[in-house]
This record gives C-alpha cells, sequence and structure tokens, in this order.
C-alpha cells in the first residue's frame, strides 16, 4: 500500500483484550500512513420507531461502550493519533460491514476471538464475518 492511501481506519472494540491488541496494530498503521482510527462499539439491541425509552441493559451497555472508548482515545492519544468513536445498534457484524463501507473507511483493523464453531477456530464470529463480507480491506488481530 502507498504511504498516504489509507486515511481512514476502523477498528471494532469490545473490550476484550483482543480488540486492543487490533487497537494497537491500527496505532501502527495510522501512524504509518498519517490515517485517523475512529473506534466502533456495537450494542445488540434494535430500535423501532415505538422505542421511546432507553431500556435499564441498554444504559449499561452504553456506559461499557463509553468506558471501552475511553481506554481507546487515551491510548491512541499517547500515541500521537486522532481518535473518533462510534456507538452503533444491531447486529455487530453486520453494523461493523455497513458502517465500514457506508463511510470510505481504507482498513478494518479487527481482534479475533478464536472461539465458536469448527469453521471459527481461527476467528471468531464476528471477525470471521468482517473478514468475508467487507469489501474493504481487512486485518484479523490474533
Amino acid at each position: 500500500m502507498k504511504k498516504g492511501s489509507i486515511k481512514k481506519i476502523l477498528v471494532p472494540l469490545d473490550g476484550s483484550k483482543n480488540s486492543f491488541r487490533g487497537l494497537d496494530k491500527a496505532i501502527s498503521f495510522a501512524r504509518a500512513f498519517h490515517a485517523t482510527i475512529t473506534g466502533v462499539f456495537v450494542i445488540p439491541i434494535y430500535h423501532t420507531a415505538l422505542d421511546a425509552e432507553t431500556w435499564p441493559i441498554e444504559k449499561e451497555l452504553l456506559k461499557h461502550g463509553a468506558k471501552i472508548m475511553n481506554k481507546a482515545k487515551t491510548t491512541a492519544a499517547q500515541n500521537g493519533i486522532i481518535f473518533y468513536d462510534k456507538i452503533l445498534y444491531g447486529d455487530e457484524e453486520v453494523q461493523i460491514v455497513k458502517f465500514a463501507q457506508k463511510n470510505a473507511y481504507g482498513l478494518i483493523v479487527i481482534g479475533s476471538r478464536g472461539m465458536g464453531s469448527v469453521k471459527e477456530i481461527f476467528f471468531g464470529s464476528t471477525s470471521h464475518y468482517v473478514l468475508h463480507k467487507s469489501k474493504i480491506p481487512v486485518l484479523v488481530v490474533k
């Protein structure tokens, strides 16, 4: 890849060690390409037009997401990288791919958990989906 070819990097974060290893790798790429990083946390809740109130579980997930994003923002800032955060709702894997494509990210750096069925021994279900469905380059970090 040419220097400057990646301007925006998307890093899905769930608070796991692997997701933060992904952030560390994304920081290395951001330095090399002079790119910004957006951390994304997905809350697996669906809102409808009828949902007027925030559910107690949603409040807890929002607090958890904010804590993760603050830690990531601090890590990026300590390395001189501009970090943006975004909270999304719905299926994690689908929302990550849609958000990355809609907002023209140059790279997705995602941690792998290595849990789940036989095909997911090496990749977690979310990273497996993102790797195979994204039209944007994906780096899976173990």
